[in-house]
């Protein structure tokens, strides 16, 4: 499948942001790309089947709390991208970074908090993949 190619999602994550432009910079910034935009949302991808929506927040909506308080989206980070050059990016972008460190349940992680406060946790293996 060419990454361009339609395909029906078995499981998105929607995230409600203050502003869909800026929080779909911060994110292309991470690595991922535009799929789709329009007045409302912004479709990103990370990789094939590892989609995830950018909602603006009605107007006149707020809400309130932290956002995600609880949640962490996860995104393999096994590509060309390391977990490294993610942190730095994240933090020279002002964004809150804990880590890179590895986990007891044999990965590296990377956890960065986006705009609104939502957190996202980019892991590699930390052993080598059989082959």
């Amino acid at each position: 499948m060419h990454s361009d190619d339609p395909y029906v999602m078995s499981a998105y994550v929607k995230l409600l942001v203050a502003d869909a432009e800026r929080s779909a910079s911060f994110y292309e910034l991470l690595g991922f790309t535009r799929a789709h935009q329009d007045p409302v949302f912004v479709h990103l991808r990370w990789a094939p089947h590892a989609d995830l929506f950018l909602i603006a927040t009605p107007p006149g909506v707020s809400l309130a709390g932290q956002r995600g308080l609880g949640v962490i989206v996860c995104f393999s980070a096994t590509g060309d991208l390391g977990i490294e050059t993610i942190a730095a990016r994240a933090a020279a972008a002002g964004a809150g970074v804990d880590g890179p460190r590895d986990q007891p349940w044999h990965t590296r992680e990377v956890v960065v908090t986006d705009p609104d406060g939502y957190r996202l946790c980019f892991v590699e293996p930390s052993t080598p993949l059989p082959g």
